[in-house]
């Protein structure tokens, strides 16, 4: 027979709590300690009380933070994230001075008052060039560092929209046409024939060797270029980079060079390679040497332009029939894409993901 196998009783063996804490705060009560527990309590409490102290203690030291701005009072106006005292209150005095005190901003309160006041459109004129605006630049102060002090051009124009959405009758008042009409008048709104509508061209370029090339593309490969201006920023290291509106060879080797025959419509910012922040900045800049024109684009400042590209943006803009229609594309790789005579050879979009 086989002998049954004999139950095994477990052993749990009690262990003690720790002899280096107070046995009341870990222990239940007993008779000689009846109130362990809600002394524990009150030194947790207690605990607990202090950390919140030294977390309100480091909240209040901390800068305090601009609040956040009322947008809806700064529809459509050049609202600088540096001066948080511009955004909401319209009685600020105080004025801004550079660092080292040598130069001094408009007060703040001048400033609010031109952001606030609502414009007239101003008159289009055509030909047109920041060259006659140098003695009516402005200064911002310099988003990123919060310290240099800008001199740059003024917008256009303040908001007109007067907050609420633009006619198409207000919208047809801007827009210049290099062909005036028996009166001289400019800005002749749908009676401006498509090939005589003004284009502005904005780039944004970062010491790119290539951007002369770019505007001389512009110009050369337009079907109507004398209705074409272009805005650079150029964000160069003086002596070590060549200039947007450097030509390749001497004007007087080569008159017919773009940058020499137009010469006038080309307005050039030109500002030092160590103030650049990103292209957002540079674009803001670029956006302030418009001037009225009749359609708007913005580029790179290394692409080529292919043949009668102007004409056929606008056609593509029309086709729309939409008054509110931006055109917008990913552009293709020059190789394979443009012939010797600059026509495109491409007929599809690019695909995203075949790009590296």
């Amino acid at each position: 027979m086989l002998e049954m196998e004999k139950p095994i009783k477990k052993r749990v063996k009690t262990v003690p709590p720790p002899t280096f804490l107070p046995s009341g705060v870990v222990c239940q009560p007993s008779s000689s300690r009846p109130a362990a527990i809600e002394a524990g309590l009150l030194l947790s409490v207690a605990i607990l009380l202090l950390y919140i102290l030294g977390f309100y203690e480091t909240v209040i030291s901390l800068p305090r933070a601009p609040e956040v701005p009322a947008w809806s009072r700064h529809m459509g106006q050049n609202l600088n994230l540096a001066r948080p005292s511009e955004w909401d209150d319209p009685t600020a005095t105080d004025s801004l001075t550079a660092s080292g005190g040598n130069s001094s901003l408009k007060t703040v309160a001048a400033l609010l008052k031109r952001n606030h006041d609502f414009g007239e459109i101003p008159v289009g004129v055509w030909p047109v060039s920041l060259k006659d605006e140098v003695n009516q630049y402005e200064d911002i102060l310099h988003p990123g560092d919060l310290k240099t002090i800008m001199s740059v051009p003024k917008f256009w124009s303040p908001p007109i929209h007067h907050k609420k959405l633009m006619s198409r009758e207000t919208a047809m008042k801007i827009g210049t046409c290099a062909e005036p009409d028996s009166d001289g008048i400019v800005v002749r709104g749908d009676e401006c024939p498509d090939d005589q509508r003004t284009i502005f061209v904005g780039i944004a370029s970062y010491r790119d060797f290539q951007c002369r090339l770019t505007v001389e593309s512009v110009f050369l490969r337009a079907k109507n270029p004398e209705r074409v201006r272009v805005g650079v920023v150029d964000q160069i290291v003086d002596g070590e980079d060549v200039a947007c509106n450097q030509p390749v060879e001497p004007c007087e080797k080569n008159p017919e060079q773009a940058l020499c025959k137009y010469k006038d419509q080309v307005d050039v910012y030109q500002m030092e390679a160590e103030l650049s922040i990103g292209p957002v900045f540079a674009r803001h800049i670029g956006y302030r040497l418009y001037r009225g024109e009749y359609y708007a684009t913005q580029s790179d400042a290394h692409v080529t332009f292919t043949l009668n590209w102007d004409a056929d943006i606008i056609s593509q803009m029309e086709k729309t029939k939409n008054d509110m229609a931006v055109l917008s594309t990913y552009l293709t790789d020059i190789q394979g894409s443009i012939d010797p005579q600059g026509h495109s050879l491409r007929n599809t979009r690019p695909i995203m993901c075949n790009t590296f």
